[in-house]
């Protein structure tokens, strides 16, 4: 990439003041010195609170501490995007190790100014090359020194970088203020959705007449059935004429999908659509076009057969997480089949499926589904028995049709909003990183030719540095060996050697 005239491509390591450092590996323990956590690395820099204690002395940790100005970066992470993501400590008003799950960047100020390094790390130029470099290793995502060093830079004159994040800054805090007003519009909007969902299926939000009231007489239809699972009594009160049903009593089937062999799965095209839980959208839509996956249509009436669905069947994932989302399958097929991580609720006569939707979305009922889940290995896993005992509040077929075109009306315009906000966040980050790339190909701010080039200065540093000698890089003490109490060689004697003795070496 060009670069205006006076500026220089560099590596990250001739940059640094001092070499890379991983940190360490510690034990937690509660009473220990502070050490930080991962999730301390905040895009508004590192937030030394965000600590644990960690089973190492203050002499063991002194070489890991930080202090302001240092730049830690995220050494390995599940996600792509995140491995190699870097915050700067602005401040150090308490002492505070850095573990092994970072790297220690040390720049030379009279080079290059830390709030450049930390605004050009985030922009597109810097954040392909670890995204290309990163390498996997059982599903996580790592970056090593050798890689960061390698970092290419534009580096422009010293007075030039302040004058480029001066006016950043000025820019990129008002684009903040912009999109802070957007997360906070997607936070109202979620506990919006969820009072509409709940006072919806549970009745309150009913239009009141003068017989409308909530009974305990909603639970009869429960009197007779049994649950391992849900405590029926503890259900709240209905309006007049609503029952609590088990889902089962109400559905036509309630089936769990399957999964077959890789062979038998057909990326991109096929004869029928299989929906995978990422098919399933938070906002309760099916979306084939991400990964669409399609099974033959043989397949899909012998070794599926039990996990067919058509439209109009009510799908909700089982298998987390997140658990619980839940959409319609569309009429955009007629018949589709999904996997074991689903189950697939048919609405019967007396429920409506735009209802059953509703109301498997609802807080309330998803809490209760929720409450049963079993946790093994980190993943989160509802049985399809537990489904087919789920209580369902069920109004009147006429109620039913009137709160559904009530709440629609609120849903939509709750979803309208969800979804532009998302769209402005998109646009938001586009102009970032716009706003970066200018900056750093010399089109943010003019250039002075009174500035030292950075080529020159590069050469002025670097000769004082071969003056001084390369800095060595530290090492890290391997831990000392435990008493052995069998034979072994001859323990090294104490005697201090003389001064200017030689000790001979051997092979290992």
């Amino acid at each position: 990439m060009e670069v205006p005239n006076g500026w220089a491509h560099v590596q990250l390591k001739d940059v640094l003041s001092d070499p890379l450092i991983n940190g360490r590996s510690v034990r937690t323990r509660e009473d220990g010195f502070p050490v930080l956590r991962l999730t301390a690395l905040r895009p508004e820099g590192v937030d030394l609170a965000e600590h644990k204690g960690g089973a190492w002395t203050a002499a063991e940790a002194a070489p890991f501490l930080v202090t302001a100005g240092d730049f830690l970066l995220c050494r390995g992470n599940g996600s792509r995007r995140l491995v190699g993501r870097g915050a700067m400590v602005r401040s150090n008003p308490i002492s505070v190790a850095f573990p092994d799950t970072m790297i220690r960047v040390r720049v030379d100020a009279r080079l290059i100014d830390s709030r450049y390094l930390e605004n050009i790390w985030e922009s597109a130029l810097v954040r392909t090359q670890i995204e290309k470099a990163a390498r996997t290793t059982a599903g996580i995502y790592k970056i090593n020194q050798a890689v960061l060093e390698g970092i290419t830079l534009p580096l422009p004159p010293l007075d030039e970088q302040r004058r480029i994040v001066e006016v950043l800054e000025d820019h990129l805090s008002r684009l903040d203020v912009a999109r802070q007003s957007v997360w906070t519009a997607q936070r109202r909007t979620k506990p919006l959705l969820a009072s509409v969902l709940d006072r919806t299926a549970l009745g309150s939000a009913r239009k009141c007449a003068a017989t409308s009231t909530t009974t305990s007489d909603s639970r009869r239809m429960l009197t007779d059935v049994s649950s391992k699972r849900f405590d029926y009594e503890q259900l709240p009160d209905l309006p007049a004429g609503w029952y609590w049903r088990p889902s089962a009593d109400v559905c036509a089937s309630i089936n769990s999908g399957s999964t077959p062999k890789a062979h038998l799965m057909h990326p991109g095209s096929g004869e029928i659509p299989f929906l995978k839980v990422y098919n399933i959208t938070q906002d309760g839509r099916v979306d084939f076009a991400i990964k669409p996956t399609y099974v033959g249509r043989d397949t899909h009436q012998s070794q599926l057969k039990r996990s067919r669905v058509r439209p109009g069947d009510v799908l909700t994932n089982i298998v987390g997480p997140p658990l619980g989302k839940t959409a319609i399958v569309p009429d955009g097929h007629d018949e589709w089949n999904i996997n074991q991580a689903i189950v697939a609720f048919r609405a019967g006569d007396e429920i409506l499926p735009d209802w059953l939707a509703l109301v498997l979305r609802s807080p309330f009922v998803l809490g209760l589904l929720q409450s049963t889940a079993k946790a093994t290995a980190g993943q989160f896993n509802i049985a399809l028995s537990t489904c087919r005992e789920l209580p369902l509040p069920v109004p009147p077929l006429g109620e039913q049709k009137e709160l559904i075109a009530g709440a629609a009306q609120l849903l939509e315009g709750a979803e309208r909003l969800s979804s532009q906000a998302a769209r402005t966040e998109a646009r938001a980050e586009h102009l970032r990183q716009a706003i970066l790339q200018n900056a750093f190909i010399g089109q943010l701010v003019p250039q002075d030719p009174a500035d030292e080039p950075a080529s020159e200065l590069l050469a002025h540093i670097g000769a004082e540095r071969a003056a001084q000698g390369k800095p060595k890089r530290a090492r890290r003490t391997a831990p000392r060996a435990k008493a052995s109490t069998s034979a072994g060689p001859p323990a090294a004697s104490s005697t201090p050697l003389p001064q200017n003795a030689v000790q001979q070496e051997f092979e290992l």
